[in-house]
This record gives C-alpha cells, sequence and structure tokens, in this order.
C-alpha cells in the first residue's frame, strides 16, 4: 500500500516532521510518500494562506494519484482543500484533523484541541462543528507561529505546554490533540508528562487511511465530490483546468 503524504505549505522540512510521525506507525507493507507543496505560503495560518495553499495541493495530489498511490493524507491541521481534494480524486483523501477528532471521539468523552495561532481557532472550532463534536471539543491556541516549532531557542514548547496544562485543568479535557501537523514528534513525549492521550493527527490519518484502502472503497462520485466540470480557466489558473491538471 502507497500513501502521499501531502503537505500544503512549502517548508520541506515540516514535511519530514509528519513523514516520521506516519512512518512510526505504518503497518508492516505501507510505504509512506512524503511530498511538498511547490508552491504558496511557508507556513499555513489563517484563510488566507489556506486558500492560496490550495493550487499547490491539488497539483501535488493530482500527480500522486496519477503515479498510483492508494491514498493521500492532508498534513495541514485545517485539513487545508479537503473538499477540493476529495471532487478531484478517486483515492480516498484524508485530513488530519478529521481524523484525529474520530478518532479521538473513540476514546475520550470531552478532549481539547490546542493549535498554534489565535487566528487559526475559529477555522478549526468551524471544523470541530462541521464534524460533529462541538459538544465534546474545545478549541485552544498557544500563540506560537508554527514555523517556531522548528526553533529550539524559541519558547513555543514551553508555552504548549501551558496551554495543555490549562485545557487539562479548565475544559474538563480527558485527552489532547495537537492541532498542527508541525507537532507530530511531539506526542510521545506530552503523553508521558501529562498522562493522558495525546493525539497527532497525521497518525491517526494513517490508520484511517490504511482501513479504508483495506476495505476497498474509493470516494464517493455522485454528487459533492463529483469530478470538476471540464471548462476553460484563465489566467494564473490556466493549468488548474480539470482537463489540464488530471
Amino acid at each position: 500500500m502507497r500513501i502521499a503524504l501531502i503537505n500544503p505549505n512549502t517548508t520541506a522540512s515540516m514535511t519530514d516532521t509528519a513523514a516520521d510521525a506516519a512512518r512510526r506507525v505504518a503497518a508492516t507493507g505501507t510505504v509512506i510518500l512524503p511530498l511538498t507543496s511547490k508552491m504558496g505560503p511557508v507556513s499555513i495560518e489563517g484563510y488566507y494562506d489556506e486558500a492560496l495553499a490550495v493550487p499547490g495541493l491539488l497539483m501535488e495530489l493530482a500527480a500522486a494519484e496519477k503515479d498510483g498511490v492508494d491514498a493521500a493524507i492532508i498534513a495541514c491541521f485545517d485539513d487545508t482543500g479537503l473538499d477540493a481534494a476529495r471532487a478531484l480524486a478517486a483515492i480516498p483523501v484524508i485530513g488530519i484533523c478529521e481524523a484525529a477528532i474520530a478518532t479521538t471521539s473513540f476514546i475520550a468523552q470531552k478532549f481539547s484541541i490546542v493549535t498554534t495561532m489565535g487566528r487559526s481557532r475559529l477555522p478549526i472550532e468551524h471544523l470541530v462543528h462541521r464534524y460533529g463534536a462541538s459538544s465534546r471539543c474545545k478549541v485552544r491556541a498557544a500563540d506560537i507561529p508554527v514555523l517556531s516549532l522548528e526553533d529550539p531557542s524559541s519558547n513555543a514548547r514551553e508555552r504548549l505546554r501551558a496551554e495543555i496544562a490549562k485545557a487539562l485543568e479548565q475544559d474538563d479535557a480527558d485527552a489532547i490533540i495537537l492541532g498542527c501537523a508541525g507537532m507530530a514528534d511531539l506526542t510521545e513525549q506530552l503523553c508521558q508528562e501529562f498522562q493522558v492521550p495525546v493525539i497527532d493527527g497525521v497518525a491517526c490519518a494513517v490508520k484511517q487511511a490504511e482501513a479504508l484502502v483495506g476495505l476497498g472503497v474509493r470516494t464517493a462520485k455522485g454528487n459533492a465530490y463529483a469530478a470538476p466540470v471540464r471548462k476553460p480557466y484563465k489566467g494564473l489558473l490556466e493549468g488548474f483546468a480539470p482537463e489540464a491538471l488530471c
């Protein structure tokens, strides 16, 4: 089984972090293929970044599907471009926020998501509502820039720990979801420190992708995820016309 792990931002080191987390949980015989977007923002922090990350994501997804991968994971906790990706591809496409919420719902009645910047909190709250977990989940922001997670001289990890402590104390949370793919390498350490389940969406997405491929199911194409209508696209997006991209 081959699973494409697509980072919709352009920072390759974040792709590497997510790929390491994916490989740690992948079953024997599952190959993780890490892909980094070639166009767009270096990190995704808010709606504007998210919108401009989608074209690069779709380009990587189209190429991966042509290459014969069995499933794809979008390695951004905003589930960037997830609906567009599912419309484009027939293979299963998994968003790490959706995967994390679904997985955590099996093991905890209440849980909190701790993400990076305050501007990302509301978009994630919208996803929590969409995925039916509003009554069980609170979203917190540690107010740390995404790229600071890779800077040992920053205090990003200390601020993340402080926000997790607040979630456990104030939210009545039984588990914590890390709300950024760039945090994927911290789960084991934080689990041991706080003695509660700490969930990484990348790992969850790998196991769900494996399950869907094992079940032999593909993305439904009848209505919402029907293939894009073939029509001309103009200007800078000319190359993203369905007949050109697919």
